[in-house]
Formats: structure tokens, C-alpha cells, sequence
């Protein structure tokens, strides 16, 4: 059985993690994944950040620089995606000359309950 969901995409939001995002699918009746859109400027890093779901970035436009806890800094861009495990510290750095989009998918569903900010303690 297949049913609609009224979720309708959200208009893009700048978050004090320095990334406008828009939330393409985020409902409670499916708490199995959500799914948004992020864009970061030129020459923007990302705040440090960890989210209590597993998500995946897949990138649409532009290039970057991904940090993820326990891995080693590493280049990005259009047509790459990132496994990113739940509670791991993530950041992205736009290396390039145009904003860097990707989606990230989330799950189960995030909630902004399960983020955290972590940038001050590795200052």
C-alpha cells in the first residue's frame, strides 16, 4: 500500500552551522529517513557537528574538503557520497569557486533533538 505524504519542501534556512538547508522530506509518520538539501558558500567550513543518526552527503555541485571523526581529511565533489556514521563528529569545507550542494540523507529521520555542536571543544 503506498500513501502520500504531505510534507512539502521548506524554504532554505541559513543554520548557525554556516549551511542554508532546505528539508525536502522530514515527517513523523516516516521515521525510517528524511532527506534535505544543503548549500555552502565559497570558502565556508561548516561548524563542527555531530548528528545521533547515520547520514549520507551525495553531492551534487561543487568540491570540498570532508572531515569525519577517524578518518583522514579528504576531497569531495559532484558525483561522490559520503557515508557518514551516527555520533561522529563531521564538518565540510567548500574548497571551490561556486556554493557546493549536496543531499543529505538521513537515517532513521533527523530530529534536531539528535544534534550537537561540538566546534568549542576542539578549539
Amino acid at each position: 500500500m503506498s500513501a502520500k505524504i504531505e510534507n512539502g519542501a521548506s524554504s532554505e534556512t541559513l543554520t548557525r552551522e554556516r549551511t542554508w538547508i532546505t528539508e525536502l522530506m522530514n515527517h513523523p509518520d516516516v521515521p525510517q529517513v528524511s532527506l534535505a538539501t544543503a548549500r555552502v558558500e565559497p570558502g565556508i567550513t561548516t561548524e563542527l557537528h555531530r548528528v545521533a543518526v547515520a547520514e549520507w552527503y551525495v553531492l551534487i555541485e561543487g568540491s570540498g574538503r570532508m572531515e569525519v571523526e577517524g578518518e583522514a581529511p579528504f576531497d569531495v565533489s559532484a558525483g561522490d557520497s559520503v557515508a557518514i556514521p551516527a555520533g561522529a563528529s563531521q564538518r565540510i569545507t567548500n574548497t571551490g569557486s561556486s556554493d557546493l550542494v549536496f543531499h543529505c540523507i538521513c537515517t532513521p529521520r533527523f530530529t534536531p533533538g539528535g544534534y550537537q555542536f561540538v566546534e568549542a571543544d576542539h578549539a
